[in-house]
């Protein structure tokens, strides 16, 4: 009994941080999620399930929509971009490993809002990119790249495909070689040693990368505002807006846990559908 209770105090801290910072912060959304908006805004206390019928509404269901394909284009994009490097990295010698990885998390040193300025620098009518292209007499006047789908994508594709390397590195990192080989001694072609040697082994790194990667980007809302403007709002966008400029905390509430559900379907789904196969 002593060292099950001595056990037991060694899960109080870990359990009581849980509890605080995550489990209350988020029964409280849901509680508010069924308040009403006061008149000046804050949460008016009744029962207001409303919130949740407004969800269906066709603007807010086109913001959903919009969400999901740049979040799974951005997540894809990402799988296929950090494939290559994630090998490059794990098939360096030992001491140059640690240089590619310092490379990768570089980035990280720097605020988000910095890079992404830099962006709307490089994207912008007058920026460095239009710059070239005018120069180089491929095109005759400036294209307007900046605040459109294709810039919040490659803004969220910038900024999270760390999170798809680091994952996919740690996973490759591990393949044997002489597997390869082995492979190559079977009459294997690159493309066959490839999806039946390196992407079963890598699978593990694979999907922790998509689901960290797919989980951020649909939360992110400073990329599309900053590289999207007011023209290519997502549903981080929509959550920020209700709670910061409608002040209508309910509503921004019901739409947060959307998201989880979102979020947390799909990674069910995925789980599932693994299990089946």
């Amino acid at each position: 009994m002593r060292r099950l209770s001595a056990r037991l105090r060694l899960f109080i801290p870990p359990f009581s941080w849980v509890a605080v910072f995550y489990v209350f912060p988020l029964l409280l959304i849901l509680v508010v999620s069924f308040a009403a908006r006061g008149q000046w805004g804050g949460v008016r206390w009744e029962f207001h399930p409303a919130n949740y019928a407004r969800l269906l509404d066709p603007l807010y269901l086109k913001v959903f929509a919009r969400s999901l394909v740049l979040t799974s284009a951005a997540t894809l994009l990402c799988a296929v971009l950090a494939f290559p490097i994630s090998w490059w990295m794990a098939r360096l010698p030992r001491g140059r490993r640690e240089v590619a990885l310092l490379l990768v998390l570089i980035p990280f040193w720097t605020n988000i809002l910095v890079r992404l300025y830099a962006w709307m620098f490089i994207l912008g009518r007058g920026g460095l990119l239009n710059s070239l292209l005018v120069a180089s007499g491929l095109v005759s006047e400036p294209l307007p790249i900046l605040y459109t789908r294709e810039a919040v994508l490659l803004g969220l594709v910038y900024g999270q495909l760390p999170f798809m390397v680091l994952p996919l590195y740690a996973a490759l990192e591990k393949i044997d070689v002489a597997l390869l080989e082995a492979a190559r001694d079977l009459y294997a072609t690159p493309w066959q040693a490839f999806r039946r040697v390196v992407l079963p082994l890598s699978k593990p790194g694979l999907v922790a990368g998509c689901i960290l990667v797919f989980a951020s980007t649909l939360c992110d809302f400073v990329t599309p505002d900053l590289l999207g403007g007011a023209r290519v709002a997502l549903i981080g966008n929509l959550i920020q807006g209700q709670y910061l400029v409608v002040r209508d905390c309910p509503f921004g509430s019901a739409l947060a846990l959307a998201e989880m559900a979102l979020i947390g379907g799909g990674l069910v789904l995925y789980l599932r559908a693994e299990k089946a196969a």
